[in-house]
């Protein structure tokens, strides 16, 4: 079932963000999204998921702002830098020795007849440097991140309940007039099956009449012969078990556990029912109700492959 959740909180070190949204899927199925240095995290977010949805491919997102910089410290990498001068100094030696214009970068001291350089290396020169500075994240403790991100996932997750929850209202109801449908078209096949075998024993009187002329009709041998063609389109207990399957459907609607998988399972014995009913009828009335009861089975299933 789809469904969508999005919660924000601000702590002394973070904005979090917490989204939830979800497609249709026969399992569940989650994955989480969220910063590197926090991928510890993930356990207990799918937990958590595991504990408010059972079925939905479902995706959180987490993303943590840091506010400030009480957490990073930034530090000059001295080996790097020193040798970044080193090699320019040797470039500097070689230049002079061989009597080539001199390098734009000179090291010397400040008013020497150098050039006017000074001992520090400027800024601009400095910050053009590949990994001239060392970025650290302090090491934060894992269970307080996780009380201060837990309530913002707890919340994403309540607004995506409760979206599914509101949409699956709407998909029971329209399931509930499919099974209405499907129920009605049961009851008039119950009515028909009788007329069928009733209707079979005129047509066959009326033809054996005919060829006979005016001898007797064996009255025995054609209550016989109809009561064979009555046993071979009997859907008796076809259409009880489609009346039980129609019922229990119903109960799942009204549940307030995951019935999902288990309507799964009884759309299939429904559409057994209806099938082999079909392969018995001798009616081309019931051959259509038949048709007609197969689509709304088919539009449940369908339905339902939005329930959890």
């Amino acid at each position: 079932m789809t469904g969508y959740g999005r919660a924000t909180a601000r702590t002394e070190r973070y904005e979090i963000t917490a989204e939830v949204h979800s497609v249709n899927h026969r399992y569940l199925e989650t994955s989480v999204r969220l910063p590197r240095s926090f991928s510890y995290l993930e356990g207990k977010i799918k937990e958590q998921v595991q504990q408010a949805v059972s079925r939905g491919k479902v995706e959180v997102a987490l993303t943590m702002q840091s506010i400030g910089s009480k957490d990073t410290t930034v530090e000059i990498n001295h080996d790097v830098v020193m040798a970044y001068l080193r090699a320019v100094a040797a470039e500097n030696e070689l230049l002079r020795e061989s009597g080539l214009p001199k390098n734009q970068i000179v090291l010397g001291t400040a008013g020497s007849e150098s050039g006017g350089a000074t001992d520090a290396l400027p800024l601009s020169t400095l910050l053009r440097i590949p990994d001239a500075f060392q970025v650290q994240q302090v090491a934060e403790d894992a269970d307080v991140i996780w009380s201060e991100v837990q309530p913002v996932v707890t919340e994403a997750l309540q607004q995506f309940v409760t979206m599914r929850q509101t949409e699956g209202e709407r998909l029971a109801a329209d399931v509930a007039s499919h099974l209405e449908n499907l129920e009605s078209m049961t009851n008039r096949v119950e009515q028909l099956v009788p007329e069928t075998v009733q209707q079979y024993y005129d047509k066959l009187y009326k033809k054996i009449t005919e060829l006979l002329g005016d001898r007797t009709v064996e009255e025995s041998r054609l209550v016989t012969e109809t009561a064979v063609v009555a046993e071979k389109i009997a859907v008796d207990e076809e259409l009880v078990r489609l009346h039980s399957h129609i019922a229990q459907f119903r109960g799942f609607l009204e549940s307030t556990e995951p019935t999902g998988r288990k309507m799964d399972f009884l759309v299939q014995e429904m559409n057994r029912e209806v099938n082999t009913t079909g392969s018995k009828s001798q009616s081309l009335e019931i051959t259509k109700l038949v048709v007609d009861m197969k689509s709304e089975i088919e539009k449940i299933r369908e339905q339902i492959q939005n329930i959890e």
